[in-house]
């Protein structure tokens, strides 16, 4: 299915076809073992030779899993002491030696030349159990990890990343980063916005035993909040021209206009706001929208955060006080 359909692929940023610059490296289920162990290498040798010519190379090896099978099978042919679950007991190792392999690097050549690789494995276990050494050994070596969820995807919620399973070992070293690129509010937005997350996961198990009339209203706008971060911060649609890409300007504003709606709606329920009345606002429908605007008009996200301090005003009874005064 690959070999005839990525030749009909485009580069949407080009036009011109997606396999000029692709190189594809298959193994059928037909061929022999040792051809599925040594295209993984093949892979990464290939990338190399394009990360040295100065290009920032991107490997996908789909996947990882069936490369630890084929080691297995060679491992036991040669009557090699196994290791766990039948695995050999170098499977760690030649895991890293592949990871290790990627990287940024200033190339021999013209100075000053740089080429990077980036090495994404896919890792598929059985029955989706990560506790098994394929995936546990992956885990120790990379920094980075996108969990699949099957139900996510059964959603049509795509990407179907599990945010509360994956991770990054990176996002504290890149803190400082963005917060200084972008702006300083930066690191404490994605702090917040997977703090609200988790929260979400919780109050969902009391919604699931007694339902959503059980909450508080503050509860159920955190609900309502999540919500917008899932489906119109976290969801893309990858076949629309616009949604398919979002710069990281964009990113922040659309994150930054979600948690600020959050707090002013929080405040304004505790001076009395009805639920229902933030809940009907049209500005909601605005940042719902906010994933199909262009690069050229995300300024319109700020003129977003003005007609939202307006209308959450309106609803907010006069002279409200808040539950903390």
């Amino acid at each position: 299915e690959v070999l005839t359909e990525f030749p009909d692929l485009e580069d949407p940023k080009t036009g011109r076809p997606l396999m000029e610059r692709t190189v594809l490296i298959a193994n059928t289920s037909n061929m022999p073992v040792a051809a599925r162990e040594a295209s993984v290498y093949t892979g990464i040798t290939i990338a190399e030779y394009f990360r040295d010519m100065g290009y920032d190379v991107s490997l996908m090896a789909d996947s990882t899993s069936r490369w630890a099978e084929a080691m297995r099978e060679i491992s036991s042919r040669l009557e090699e002491m196994p290791g766990e679950e039948g695995y050999p007991a170098y499977l760690g190792t030649r895991l890293a030696s592949f990871y290790e392999r990627a990287g940024r690097a200033v190339v021999l050549g013209s100075e000053g030349r740089e080429g990077s690789v980036t090495a994404i494995g896919a890792v598929s276990p059985p029955g989706g159990d990560i506790s098994e050494p394929v995936s546990q050994n992956t885990l120790r070596v990379t920094k980075v990890f996108w969990g699949l969820d099957a139900n996510l995807a059964y959603q049509r919620h795509f990407p179907a990343i599990n945010w509360l399973q994956s991770y990054s070992l990176y996002a504290d070293k890149l803190d400082e980063y963005w917060n200084t690129k972008f702006d300083n509010e930066w690191s404490a937005l994605r702090i917040e916005a997977m703090s609200l997350l988790e929260e979400e996961a919780n109050l969902q198990e009391v919604v699931r035993l007694v339902g959503v009339e059980a909450l508080s209203k503050e509860e159920r706008m955190v609900l309502a909040t999540t919500k917008s971060i899932r489906e119109d911060f976290l969801h893309q649609n990858a076949f629309h021209e616009v949604d398919t890409y979002a710069s990281m300007n964009k990113q922040f504003k659309m994150l930054r206009s979600i948690v600020q709606f959050h707090h002013l709606a929080m405040e304004a329920l505790r001076k009395g706001a009805p639920l229902k009345a933030l809940f009907d606002l049209h500005v909601r429908v605005e940042l719902a929208r906010m994933r199909y605007l262009d690069e050229d008009n995300i300024g319109k996200i700020d003129e977003f955060e003005e007609q939202m301090k307006r209308e959450i005003n309106e609803v907010t009874p006069v002279g409200g006080e808040s539950d903390a005064a």
